[in-house]
């Protein structure tokens, strides 16, 4: 499947605002961005082989929320969804909206503290 950026982040910004109250209510610093594919950076900084560019749907980048001490004013975390890769593992628009779901809550949990398993949880809590 195949749509282009602009509609893909309308679709992003439609799962974000359907997300539950409390969910959204808990969010705190963090902006959320559609890139085509993960940098080398964010491959690396994910554990990611290089190669791995078409496996990566979303990455976390930021300090913890449950760890966060008051530091004063500091840039947002960020949730990146992945694009390209997100739209090869659909194969219609429902797909997609529930693959686009399925990795904005394994990225938020990040946010909030979760490690790895607890994310991937809370990932399927989409499906």
């Amino acid at each position: 499947m195949n749509i282009d950026k602009e509609q893909f982040e309308e679709i992003v910004g439609e799962v974000i605002d359907g997300l539950p109250r409390n969910i959204q209510n808990r969010i705190n610093n963090l902006a959320f961005f559609v890139e085509d594919f993960a940098s080398p950076e964010q491959l690396q900084n994910a554990s990611a082989h290089p190669d791995d560019k078409y496996s990566l749907l979303g990455i976390y980048e930021g300090h913890v929320q449950s760890r966060r001490t008051n530091v004063g004013i500091v840039m947002p975390d960020r949730i990146t969804l992945f694009r390209v890769p997100i739209m090869q593992s659909c194969s219609n628009i429902n797909e997609l909206r529930v693959r686009i779901k399925n990795t904005l809550q394994h990225e938020i949990a990040h946010h909030f503290g979760s490690d790895e398993k607890g994310a991937h949880k809370a990932g399927k809590r989409g499906s």
